[in-house]
This record gives C-alpha cells, structure tokens and sequence, in this order.
C-alpha cells in the first residue's frame, strides 16, 4: 500500500491567495459604493451602527496620520512576507486566516496607491462602518482583524497539538 502524497505547497498558496482575492473585491466594491453614496451623508441602521465615510491617512484605528507612505511600504513587506509564509500553511484555518490577512492588507494598499495624495503611496484609505464606540473601519480592517486573531488561534493550537503527540518519554535530544 502506497502512503498518501502530501499536496503541493503551491495549493496552500492559491487558497490563501484566492481568499485574498475575494477580500479585496469585496473591499473596494464596498469602498466604491461608499465613495458613490456616503459623500455627502450618514446612514444610521441598527442601534449604534451608521455608514458615514472617512479618509484615513495613517494606520489602524487613525493612528500615525500623515505616516501614510512609511505604513505603505510596510505593508508591502508584510504583503511580501504573507505570500512567503503561504508556502508553508498547513491546513485550512491558516490558509484562510492568512487570505484575510493578505487580503486586508492589498485592500488597504490599493487605497494608499490610488486615493489622491501628495506624494507617493500618501493616498488616504476609505473607511465607513462607523460603531461610534470604535473607529470607522472597513471591509479589508476586518479581514486584518479577523484574519490575525485566527492565525494566532491556528498557530497556538498547533503548537499545542505538537506537545500533545510527543510520548511521555520523549523529549527535546
């Protein structure tokens, strides 16, 4: 009998990739529509949560404003790093976690690149979900957010499944 033939480490990559893929999309129809339909307006839904379009020139949660050329460069190299790491995923929460992530943060680049700025990557990333209780978020934040907090689920369960199929006996040589 033949034991079975692990996948090749591309397949991790294109399922994370093509998570990515529909983050983005989501994300900037979302932002389009925002751009189109929120300009000149506030939209009040449920409870606390309304619709009300923001221009974000720094990080997460408005900080670091103005440092948006040296946040786009990083997110760049995490971009770059995502697509190494995809290689290696194994399973699929990680290779779903890591498509939010990489998709969140191309979203998030698209804005940077192509929303008007000053200067190179200065564009201003287009939020709206506004909680009120919580800075005005989007789409590709989510993705991020999610998408970290079930990496570092995956990661930590790992580790724990590792420890858990070592013998009792057996140990580090």
């Amino acid at each position: 009998m033949c034991a079975p033939v692990a996948p090749p480490r591309r397949t991790s990559l294109r399922a994370s990739v093509a998570v990515a893929a529909v983050v983005v999309a989501v994300d900037q129809l979302t932002k389009t529509w925002a751009l189109r339909s929120l300009d000149d307006r506030t939209v009040d839904l449920v409870g606390s949560l309304r619709l009300r379009l923001v221009f974000n020139t720094g990080s997460a949660f408005s900080l670091a404003s103005g440092l948006g050329p040296v946040l786009a460069i990083v997110g760049v190299v995490v971009v770059v790093a995502l697509l190494r790491a995809g290689r290696d995923v194994e399973g699929w929460p990680a290779r779903l976690a890591l498509g939010l992530v990489l998709g969140g943060a191309i979203g998030n680049l698209i804005d940077r690149a192509l929303r008007a700025g000053d200067g190179f990557l200065s564009g201003a990333v287009v939020d709206f979900v506004d909680l009120q209780w919580w800075p005005v978020f989007n789409v590709a934040d989510v993705g991020i957010t999610v998408g970290a907090l079930l990496l570092a689920i995956t990661v930590g369960r790992s580790g724990d499944d590792d420890a858990a199929d070592a013998s009792p006996g057996e140990g580090p040589a």
